[in-house]
C-alpha cells in the first residue's frame, strides 16, 4: 500500500501552503452563510408560539454547542494521531482546536443562561446537560493548562494528549444526556427528521448558523496551526524563506 498521501498530509509544510490557499475562500464562505443565517434567523424565521423572539438566542446557542463537541472530538482523534503515530502535525492541530472549543463552550454556557433565564426562570440549573457542557470546559481548560506546564513541547503534548483521549468519554454523554436522565433541557431538534420539531423557516435559519459557525472555527484553528507551524518549524529553510530571514 502507498502510504505517500499519508506522510504528505502530515507534513507541516503542505499544510501551510495548502492552507494558505484555503483559508481565504473559507472566511468568505462562512461570512456569507453567517449573514445569511442571521439575516433568515432574525427577520425571516417564524417567532416561536411558547418562547416567542427569546428562541432567536438559539440560532447562535446550538451551533456553538454543536461546535463545541465537534471541536473536541477534532482535538482528542488528532491528540490520538500524535501519540500513537508521533506525527507533528496533529499535536499542532490539538493545541490549536483546543482554544476553538473553549471559547465556544464558553459561548454556549452564556448562551444558554440567556435563554433559560425567561424559560426556567433562572440562570443556571445542575441540569445533566449544561453540567456535563460545564465539565467539557473544565476539560479544553485543564488541556491547555496542562500543555503549558512542561517546557518540552514533545513531553507536553503527550501528556495534553491523554487528557484529551480521556476526556472524549463526556461527548457522547452531553450529546445523550436528555435521554439518559429527566432534564429541563429540551431534546434533539434538528437530528430527529422523522419528526420535524421545527419550523421550516426556523430550521433553515439553524442549519445555515451550524455550517457557517463550523467554518469560522475551521477557520480560525487553520490559521492557529499555521503560526504553530512557523514557531515549532522555525529553524527550517523554508519557514525563513516565508518569515523573510
Amino acid at each position: 500500500m502507498n502510504w505517500q498521501w499519508f506522510h504528505r498530509l502530515s507534513s507541516p509544510k503542505w499544510f501551510y501552503q495548502i492552507s494558505g490557499r484555503w483559508l481565504p475562500w473559507i472566511w468568505i464562505l462562512s461570512l456569507v452563510l453567517m449573514a445569511a443565517g442571521l439575516y433568515q434567523g432574525l427577520y425571516n424565521s417564524v417567532v416561536d408560539y411558547q418562547q416567542g423572539n427569546t428562541v432567536r438566542i438559539m440560532y447562535l446557542h446550538v451551533p456553538a454547542a454543536f461546535a463545541s463537541m465537534m471541536f473536541y472530538v477534532i482535538m482528542a482523534v488528532a491528540a490520538a494521531i500524535g501519540y500513537i503515530w508521533r506525527i507533528k502535525l496533529a499535536h499542532m492541530a490539538a493545541v490549536s482546536a483546543a482554544p476553538v472549543g473553549a471559547a465556544m463552550t464558553f459561548l454556549a454556557l452564556l448562551t444558554g443562561a440567556l435563554w433559560g433565564k425567561p424559560m426556567w426562570g433562572t440562570w443556571w440549573v445542575w441540569d445533566a446537560r449544561l453540567t456535563s457542557e460545564l465539565i467539557l470546559l473544565f476539560l479544553y481548560l485543564g488541556f491547555m493548562a496542562l500543555h503549558q506546564a512542561f517546557e518540552d513541547r514533545e513531553v507536553a503534548d503527550r501528556a495534553a494528549g491523554v487528557l484529551a483521549m480521556v476526556g472524549i468519554v463526556n461527548v457522547p454523554i452531553i450529546h445523550y444526556s436528555v435521554e439518559w436522565w429527566n432534564t429541563l433541557h429540551q431534546g434533539a431538534t434538528i437530528s430527529k427528521f422523522e419528526k420535524p420539531s421545527l419550523d421550516p423557516s426556523m430550521l433553515i435559519a439553524l442549519l445555515l448558523m451550524i455550517f457557517a459557525v463550523i467554518l469560522f472555527c475551521t477557520a480560525i484553528m487553520m490559521y492557529r496551526m499555521r503560526n504553530e507551524v512557523l514557531s515549532r518549524e522555525h529553524s527550517k529553510s523554508w519557514v525563513k524563506e516565508v518569515i523573510g530571514l
